[in-house]
């Protein structure tokens, strides 16, 4: 039985726990494969989106766009676009944590600890790339409050009238 964390979303804690257990050198070739697989968390053609970020930041080799869609129960679906020179372990985590979040609230997202990379990356990489591991997750962090803070402004407004 592995270290539940009630403050992660369940399909998270299910990605960490698979590889929690695993020899550093078994988590690269599952972070390798994660990021092969990292296309799959991309926009779709014809997707619309309730938030897009798109931009380049310092931390980060090109640039990222981060793509939310909430539901009418305000359950969330990321989606992410990749530039070409974005590192392995950033799309490795692009494509874990938009498949762990998937279903959570803004709420559930913001609260998520940044504990748990070291779970799943290994503390030799942590400390190689320590601001790309924790990278996609500050940006997905940034769209839910961007998202909240929206929400908030459309209830103000809709109470005014």
């Amino acid at each position: 039985m592995q270290n539940v964390d009630p403050s992660l979303p369940p399909r998270l804690q299910e990605i960490i726990d698979l590889f929690q257990n695993l020899p550093e050198e078994e988590k690269r070739e599952l972070l390798i494969a994660y990021s092969d697989r990292s296309d799959e968390c991309s926009p779709k053609e014809g997707e619309t989106f309730t938030l897009s970020d798109i931009r380049k930041d310092q931390e980060c080799t090109d640039s990222v766009g981060v793509f939310l869609k909430a539901d009418s129960e305000n359950r969330l679906l990321f989606r992410m676009s990749l530039g070409s020179h974005v590192q392995t372990l950033t799309r490795a985590m692009a494509s874990i944590l938009c498949q762990g979040l998937a279903g959570s609230t803004a709420e559930e997202v913001m609260a998520v600890p940044s504990g748990f990379v070291p779970k799943i990356v290994g503390t030799e990489l942590v400390r190689q790339r320590s601001q790309t591991v924790y990278y996609i997750l500050a940006r997905m962090k940034g769209a839910c409050r961007q998202f909240v803070a929206e929400q908030r402004r459309t209830d103000l407004a809709s109470q005014a009238l």
